[in-house]
């Protein structure tokens, strides 16, 4: 990707050579990792940040090498399940043409500016049951910001949430294709388990950002972040099997910088 005018963008690619493990114990190392930092910033209430001087990050998340295959899920334990959720496949690793989805990427550090936002969280974040599975696998929000749980399908679904001591947990029943559910997270944190008790199979990770500077990357890798006043930032991205990597960013006034992020496995 080209810059153009006086566009300075300092871009770091780190690579992670991380062994497959058990999801529990690597879960608690991450959020460890990506919550207890005292370089979080807090979201204040302040002046608007001026959009007229505001730039961009453009980025991508490549996963390098082959990836671990996707492994088809069996539903046959529910009938409602195996009859209308179609073919199921495992979410924890998934790429196309290098690019590595459903990864959180959010600012860790940056200006003070970029703390003093004026914004309020927007209308809830979605995260549907449909086909027995949590549509998207990966959600972020602000700080204040909720998740309304839904349940598209025809069977009765669980939804309990695990966080790791910074947010309320939930563990609620949801029949099928009941009323939604809403939560409300007040603190930041990072890839917030959400299981279904009915279906194990069922998994979703729910993201809080202290600031609205976050992603999540598409089917390509691909993420972009908007609206950042100029300055330099430790930019962080979160998977929900390999961890945290962290680079930095310098962000010029009506620039758009790149960033490059790189997993592997061993």
């Amino acid at each position: 990707m080209k810059n153009s005018g006086s566009l300075f963008a300092s871009v770091l690619a780190v690579s992670v050579s991380i062994g497959l493990s058990g999801c529990r114990s690597k879960h608690n190392e991450i959020v460890h990792e990506a919550t207890s930092s005292s370089k979080i910033p807090e979201a204040r209430t302040g002046v608007p940040i001026d959009p007229a001087t505001t730039g961009a990050i453009d980025g991508t998340v490549h996963f390098a090498g082959k990836p671990p295959e996707r492994l088809k899920i069996d539903m046959s334990q529910d009938p409602a399940c195996s009859a209308t959720g179609g073919e199921n496949f495992a979410e924890q690793y998934v790429v196309h043409d290098g690019g590595l989805a459903n990864v959180y990427v959010y600012m860790k550090s940056g200006p003070e500016a970029a703390g003093m936002t004026g914004q309020v969280a927007p209308a809830p974040v979605v995260l549907d049951q449909k086909g027995c599975r949590y549509v998207p696998h990966v959600v972020a929000m602000m700080v204040g910001g909720m998740v309304e749980f839904r349940n598209s399908d025809g069977t009765m679904h669980n939804i309990h949430t695990m966080p790791q001591g910074r947010n309320p947990g939930m563990d609620i029943s949801q029949g099928p294709k009941g009323a939604p559910e809403q939560k409300k997270f007040n603190k930041p944190e990072t890839m917030i388990p959400v299981r279904c008790n009915n279906h194990p199979w069922m998994s979703a990770f729910i993201n809080v950002s202290a600031t609205p500077f976050f992603a999540v990357t598409d089917s390509d890798g691909h993420f972009e972040i908007k609206g950042l006043p100029p300055g330099t930032y430790t930019l962080a991205a979160v998977h929900e099997k390999m961890g945290e990597q962290t680079i930095t960013v310098k962000i010029a006034s009506k620039e758009k910088a790149k960033a490059e992020f790189t997993y592997s496995m061993k």
